[in-house]
């Protein structure tokens, strides 16, 4: 068939380069979508004898008002024809090309093609490609083998002694359809038998199933593998996608965010200025200062900075080893909410979690815990702490040594990536996307070298309050307990313990003063307030035991 050409097209126009295949004809309910420039000069439309006859595919249309007109649509306003390029007949193209194709997209979907290829990479991700784990429809989606998940419906029922088939669904966090192809497979290999069906509804997920003889042998060589009675996990390769996606690199913290997540402390403006950079760009920071003026308090309001949530795994699979990731008391899960697009129950979608370790942090705690018993892993500290804040309180109060910690936080800290090694000897590079917190009341320079402190990039002195700030706090803190504040008698605290003693202030004592107070007056059957007796009683009891330097 000879090639048609446009006709009416005006002198020097070029027609849209539309993001289709040039080999496809332009169905006549797609013309009307197509955009020409408006200032160009249109010509009249050709007579009717030279008109192109429509694509053999194309439906019938309504004839023309005119006698003797050829039977075709009119053409719209503005339209030059259609793209004759292709010689190939017309056909439906589905309800998603029945969509206007309008030119302006292009260029907009190319730029989302460029925007998802680069949330792979370990940035901030833009808020219109955040992860969302997809629900898994078959086995290989979720990436496990048929085998993996026998094994977890036989373990969850023999703990459990008989279980219906959407209770095993739901302790495996697969979709019911996966698990009753499985469950059938058990059942005709007679692992399986029926006891009863469920008072209500009907189905294989109201069935109740319990082992029979035949699986005894077969779950004897199950738990010598592993004692994993929980969620499928998901694989390692999935889990780093996710964390890189929901990396905590790279926020966009303002100082007005900031205000309204620490409006229950008081702190000084120099605070602001130092955590703030550092939030955003995750790296560590390191704060140091004397004791008792909340070093700890401003690192758990930091984690409530990064506004947003993520997905934690309950597991991952590392060489066929279970890695138990998700904690119920370090990560904090949230409600679905209504109308949300289902996702794989496998993940919990949870606020970025804040992990705290104080002197009770060794060496073994920085790697994976294997357990002989159970023969599965739990993930340690930082692996929790992922994409969220991991505080070293009290850092150089562990019982390892300081230089033998900053030895093993040098690496990670530098190129994001943590080695952890397997009980069998292996080692497994996983990221290391941690916004690390050190916080220590010692002497810096008795801790750290030099090494480390280029790789801390942060550092902050968190000084004491001055008088005009120990009267905020106070005064704070009785609104917060519900005391009468009464400033008289906080000027009679500083000056009577205070300014005669030489002691100094500390942002935790009027907390720690005034919770006496208030012990004290429900000891007397009087209602709690501010008044010498109980001040000087306080007093007498809280700094007899801490005050072991004689300037203080």
């Amino acid at each position: 068939m000879p090639e048609m050409k446009r006709p009416g097209a005006p002198p020097g126009f070029e027609p849209p380069e539309l993001d289709t295949d040039p080999n496809r004809s332009i169905t006549p309910k797609e013309m009307p979508s197509v955009v020409v420039e408006p200032q160009l000069p249109l010509t009249p439309p050709p007579a009717a004898s030279q008109r192109l006859r429509p694509p053999p595919a194309a439906p019938p249309v309504p004839p023309p008002s005119e006698p003797g007109a050829e039977r075709r649509a009119p053409l719209p306003p503005g339209y030059s024809g259609p793209d004759r390029r292709s010689t190939g007949t017309a056909s439906y193209a589905g309800l998603e090309r029945r969509t206007p194709v309008q030119v302006a997209a292009v260029p907009e979907r190319r730029v989302g093609g460029t925007s998802q290829r680069r949330a792979l990479e370990p940035a901030t991700p833009p808020p219109s490609h955040r992860f969302w784990p997809q629900q898994p429809r078959t086995l290989e989606e979720c990436g496990l083998t048929v085998s993996m998940v026998e094994e977890l419906i036989l373990k969850a029922i023999f703990f459990a002694g008989e279980m219906r088939g959407m209770d095993i669904a739901n302790r495996l966090k697969l979709p019911t359809q996966l698990v009753d192809e499985i469950i059938e497979g058990l059942r005709r290999q007679k692992y399986l038998d029926i006891r009863g069906g469920g008072a209500s509804g009907v189905g294989k997920s109201t069935m109740i199933y319990q082992l029979t003889s035949y699986a005894t042998d077969m779950l004897r060589q199950i738990l010598d593998r592993n004692r994993y009675n929980g969620p499928a996990p998901v694989t390692v390769q999935e889990w780093v996608q996710a964390v890189r996606k929901q990396t905590i690199r790279g926020n966009r913290i303002t100082r007005e965010q900031m205000e309204d997540k620490f409006s229950d402390i008081i702190i000084r403006d120099y605070i602001f200025d130092g955590i703030g950079p550092a939030m955003n760009s995750g790296r560590a920071i390191f704060f140091y200062g004397p004791p008792g003026n909340g070093k700890t308090a401003i690192c758990q309001r930091m984690v409530n900075c990064f506004e947003g949530d993520i997905f934690v795994p309950h597991a991952i699979l590392i060489d066929d080893f279970i890695v138990r990731i998700y904690d119920n008391i370090l990560h904090r899960a949230i409600d679905d909410e209504p109308g949300q697009p289902p996702y794989d129950r496998r993940w919990v979608r949870c606020r970025r979690p804040m992990v705290v370790v104080g002197g009770e942090l060794t060496m073994e705690m920085l790697d994976l815990v294997y357990s002989p018993e159970v023969k599965y892993y739990e993930a340690s500290f930082q692996m929790k702490a992922t994409n969220g804040i991991l505080l070293i309180d009290d850092f150089g109060r562990q019982k390892v040594s300081p230089v033998d910690l900053l030895n093993r936080w040098i690496v990670p800290l530098e190129s994001d990536t943590d080695n952890i090694t397997l009980h069998t000897g292996k080692k497994v590079q996983v990221p290391f996307d941690v916004f690390a917190a050190f916080s220590t009341n010692l002497d810096p320079s008795d801790l750290v070298d030099d090494a480390f402190l280029r790789r801390v990039r942060y550092k902050l002195e968190v000084q004491r309050p001055d008088e005009e700030q120990f009267f905020q706090i106070f005064e704070d803190i009785c609104h917060k307990r519900g005391v009468p504040y009464d400033a008289a008698m906080v000027e009679y605290l500083i000056d009577k313990h205070y300014r005669a003693t030489g002691r100094v202030f500390a942002a935790c004592q009027p907390r720690d003063l005034l919770d006496q107070v208030i012990d004290m007056a429900n000891y007397l059957g009087i209602p709690p307030q501010l008044n010498p007796v109980l001040l000087d009683r306080a007093v007498r009891s809280y700094f007899v035991r801490f005050d072991r330097d004689p300037a203080v």
